[in-house]
């Protein structure tokens, strides 16, 4: 289950990074990758290396497994890894999908001087951070194929980077750049799952309700 392990990660970085990198470059000229941001200690920078350590402990996960290191046995029941296998795979195809959908918008990290257009179709009709939910589901899936204490950290960091990055990075950026229209869109589409997360027409976009 190691090597299938890292043979899945290796397949979602080429397709979530690598192939989707290349398109991006054939269709705008740009990669698209903005990288990890703000000072260090700020919550750009820490979402961007808690996202890092999730990528590392992703590899490390099954290298410890095949160096000895011992699964958590509450995990290791019935069809616990076959589950955690299905997700990955559900999780590269979700993750793809909505990258796809956000066309010429699609980026790695956030530049604020650039204004690029509202995603709210497909996938983003139903949740505004459908890459992030699908990102959240490999890294449930993973954990599932490899149930160690190096694989449950990094989904951890891996959780943590996403409300960091959604939260204090991303919204936020969408909020200033599209106004009205964000407004409108965070009221009736929920944050990681439809309907949970939604932001009130006439809260200020510090106050959230039912935030996830």
């Amino acid at each position: 289950m190691a090597v299938l392990a890292l043979v899945l990660f290796v397949i979602y970085a080429a397709v979530a990074f690598g192939w989707r990198s290349v398109l991006q470059r054939r269709v705008t000229g740009d990669f698209g990758f903005r990288g990890v941001t703000g000072r260090p200690g700020s919550v750009e920078w820490c979402g961007g290396a808690l996202f890092v350590i999730a990528i590392l402990t992703a590899v490390a996960a099954p290298i410890a497994d095949l160096a000895g290191l011992a699964p958590i046995d509450a995990l290791v029941v019935g069809p616990v890894q076959s589950v955690g296998v299905t997700l990955t795979i559900l999780g590269i195809g979700a993750t793809f999908d909505a990258q796809i959908t956000m066309g010429a918008s699609w980026r790695v990290g956030v530049d604020e001087a650039e204004h690029t257009e509202l995603v709210t179709t497909g996938a983003f009709g139903l949740i505004r951070n459908p890459i992030f939910t699908a990102m959240a589901v490999t890294g449930l899936g993973l954990v599932l194929v490899i149930p160690n204490i190096v694989g449950m950290a990094g989904l951890i960091a891996l959780v943590l980077a996403l409300q960091l990055q959604v939260r204090g990075v991303e919204e936020p950026y969408l909020a200033r750049h599209h106004a009205d229209d964000w407004v409108e869109y965070s009221h009736r589409v929920g944050r990681f799952l439809p309907g949970i997360g939604t932001i009130r027409h006439h809260e200020s976009f510090g106050s959230r309700e039912g935030a996830l």
